[in-house]
């Protein structure tokens, strides 16, 4: 066996592989980024990844909750197992510069970069100079859906029986990817100045996602409006009934409502009978978001009592608050000031944004810090990377140097990590708690 090298010397490993490997792979977040697809449709994306695996001759496994790519690497010493992720889809935004023309897909939040970082920091740790020196195994995870979005769409996957969950992490979950791992971890980017090169990150909101069809009667609008009984209407004061509670949320709850209407009646020349709606419920604890759900439950009622229409209520479990493990956050953030300088790191306590990594952060240690490099609005069309060499390869060092601290010694900072860790909830708690979320109501005027 040859002499232990120090971390600081894997570290010098990794980043020399990726490095000189640095174009191939920016060349894999910029191929990303010209073939968008959304969340349980990422095709294309995903056999681009599990390519990648097959080139590098690292197993892995493919099609997991539809599109999802796992692959390991296996360390020379027993140890806990840490999971990177990169997220696999897009979103909806028509106008992006880079959006499919048939399709409207576009990465206007960057996880073509996140995969590219994953790619990257695989080529970084799987070397065997740096491998054989690490404890336990790497679990690298492409997952689908982050993005909550096409919420009817999706939930026509979940009524076939092709998944439960409408996020990728937790139908995962459900599946048991996670059941294996220790530790979890990734990185997304970010547009703001204020959050420096790279970000420590803190909290998230969690979120409900709810689907509405108000029902009423149809009628000609000119000839007999009386007759009717308007929907359109019944969903216009629900929406004004959400908005008056909005001084009942506290501010430290970070409350957020965002109601759409996606269909508003089926012709003009006919009193609307069948009004769609979807929303999203976020807040910054469960306790919270559950509060604020009874209050647009209450207000959709009362729409649908005001003008004597039938209102139906499907709410889907969303993703949980994200809670990051503040060890890990330290370990991360040391590397970070090594790479781009104190002056250049930036912490964020609270973000009002969703993700399903915080479902992760309820069953283990998991972190979610930031890299800059973006400009632009995120989900927005001008959203773009600019600087792939900051959001892509020194985020891959970020994770990758990350890692090695966690692994290396047979795993012991990591092992301490675990250790001192207490999970929110269980697996099976976790399942349990989400299916409870999910109810579909009926209410009828009297």
């Amino acid at each position: 066996m040859p002499p232990v090298p120090s971390k600081e010397e894997l570290k010098r490993r990794v980043f020399s592989a990726i490095d000189s490997r640095a174009g191939e792979i920016v060349g894999v977040a910029q191929t990303i980024l010209k073939h968008p697809e959304p969340g349980f449709r990422e095709v294309k994306t995903a056999r681009l990844v599990a390519g990648k695996f097959a080139e590098m001759g690292i197993p892995f496994k493919a099609g997991l909750a539809l599109t999802g790519v796992r692959a390991q690497l296996v360390g020379g010493s027993a140890g806990p197992t840490l999971a990177l992720l990169g997220e696999l889809d897009s979103l909806i935004v028509n106008e992006h510069p880079f959006a499919d023309p048939a399709t409207g897909a576009a990465h206007a939040c960057g996880h073509h970069c996140q995969i590219g970082m994953l790619m990257g920091a695989t080529i970084g740790l799987m070397q065997p100079e740096v491998l054989q020196f690490l404890g336990g195994r790497i679990v690298l995870m492409a997952v689908p859906a982050e993005e909550y979005i096409e919420i009817e769409y999706r939930d026509s996957l979940r009524q076939a029986g092709k998944l439960e969950f409408l996020g990728g992490k937790p139908e995962l979950v459900k599946l048991g990817e996670f059941d294996d791992i220790d530790l979890a971890m990734m990185m997304h980017t970010t547009s703001s100045k204020d959050e420096g090169k790279l970000c420590v990150s803190g909290t998230n909101n969690g979120t409900l996602a709810k689907k509405i069809q108000f029902l009423g009667r149809g009628a000609h609008a000119g000839g007999s409006p009386h007759l009717g009984i308007n929907a359109l209407n019944a969903a216009t004061l629900a929406l004004t009934a959400i908005h008056f509670n909005r001084e009942t949320f506290r501010d430290e709850d970070t409350i957020r409502v965002h109601p759409i209407i996606t269909k508003g009646g089926e012709a003009v020349s006919a009193v609307p009978a069948d009004v769609r709606m979807e929303t999203f419920v976020r807040g910054r604890t469960i306790e919270a978001i559950l509060d604020a759900n009874k209050k647009v439950d209450r207000a959709l009622r009362a729409g649908a009592m005001a003008v004597g229409a039938t209102v139906k209520i499907q709410t889907i479990p969303g993703y949980l608050p994200l809670k990051q493990d503040k060890a890990m956050n330290q370990v991360f953030e040391t590397n970070a000031v090594t790479l781009v300088g104190k002056e250049n790191v930036g912490h964020v306590s609270h973000r009002t944004g969703s993700t399903d990594m915080g479902d992760i952060s309820h069953l283990m240690p998991a972190i979610h810090p930031y890299v800059g490099g973006a400009t632009g609005l995120g989900h927005g069309a001008n959203y773009v990377v600019e600087d792939y060499t900051l959001a892509v390869i020194t985020a891959a060092k970020a994770l990758a140097a990350t890692v090695v601290d966690l692994l290396a010694d047979g795993g012991a900072q990591a092992g301490r990590i675990i250790a001192g860790h207490r999970p929110e909830m269980t697996r099976n708690e976790y399942l349990k708690f989400m299916r409870s979320l999910a109810k579909d109501e009926t209410f009828h005027p009297e």
